[in-house]
């Protein structure tokens, strides 16, 4: 099957949750939108979920001080849209393991999808400090994906997920500073299509049009991809390899495509339409409930500072 049908595949799978019990002492809503809007975890769960979290409840509560039952406890709960909460477990393993760079990796991811992108770099910069001279190990999957192959480490992680931060605050320069070190991390051709993804729209959106071609020299339409089918087709349009009404005709009707989505419009944006751009920006966040996902926000905080 060619990649470009395969898009949808993996593509910012949103658990749909109950409001977790955390709320109640932290608010009815998760956060407020960049243009306004109250920001609520979703009504409703899968059972698979809720017995993951159940496993990682209880094996916390029997050990909580174990810096892995805190992870998986904190990670569980995040993927209830409960994101609040899944702060607090996360700053608890903070002050339990100050020395463990994954309680601000998941802690960092957490204030990102509350739009708190100051807390999530200076999280992601006391990580950075703590890899540094560590070997990189691979990240568990909490949603593995179809081959049942985890493909992102936790250096790289950390490095990508900074970068997001600094694109998400418009630093483009210190976005890719931290994206080319996630590249440098990468262990997976998943890990090189979605770091060049964000390397090439950011020197695309600094007016590096030619450093940004040079990005793509990896870049080829048989790589090996397992997960990463979004960031993987959106390559192949940067460098000329698929078109962009074949992307745009594959996710037009899909309620998740917001890194699709968001690329597309990117491409419009510093192709020189931008008012086009923005407004698929708008008509996206207009009609999707994923509000966590890393193009959704994206594209909020293209349309709120333009």
């Amino acid at each position: 099957m060619k990649p470009i049908f395969r898009i949808l595949s993996a593509l910012f799978l949103l658990v749909a949750l109950p409001v977790g019990a955390g709320l109640a002492q932290n608010g009815p809503y998760q956060a407020t939108s960049l243009l306004g809007t109250k920001l609520y975890a979703p009504a409703e769960v899968g059972a698979k979920t809720l017995e993951n979290l159940a496993q990682a409840k209880a094996d916390y509560m029997a050990n909580p001080n174990d810096a892995d039952a805190i992870i998986w406890y904190g990670r569980r709960i995040g993927y209830t849209g409960d994101y609040l909460s899944a702060i607090e477990v996360f700053s608890k393993g903070v002050k339990k393991h100050p020395d463990d760079a994954r309680m601000y990796r998941h802690r960092g991811h957490r204030y990102i999808s509350i739009r708190e992108f100051d807390k999530a770099i200076a999280d992601y910069l006391i990580a950075v400090d703590l890899i540094k001279g560590q070997p990189n190990e691979i990240e568990p999957d909490g949603a593995p994906n179809a081959r049942g192959i985890p493909v992102s480490t936790k250096h790289g992680n950390i490095w990508y997920h900074l970068g997001l931060a600094y694109y998400l605050k418009h630093d483009f320069e210190r976005a890719l500073w931290a994206y080319t070190e996630a590249r440098k991390a990468s262990t997976y051709p998943d890990n090189v299509v979605s770091t060049t993804h964000w390397i090439y729209m950011i020197l695309r959106r600094m007016g590096r049009e030619d450093d940004a071609v040079q990005a793509l020299e990896d870049i080829s339409a048989d790589m090996d991809i397992i997960e990463n089918f979004s960031y993987f087709n959106l390559c192949l349009l940067y460098k000329g390899l698929v078109s962009y009404d074949e992307l745009a005709r594959e996710v037009a009707d899909s309620p998740q495509g917001a890194g699709m989505v968001y690329g597309l419009a990117n491409w419009k944006y510093y192709g020189g339409e931008q008012e086009e751009a923005l407004t698929m920006m708008r008509d996206y966040l207009d009609k999707s409930t994923g509000w966590s996902a890393f193009g959704f926000i994206a594209a909020e905080v293209d349309v709120a500072n333009y």
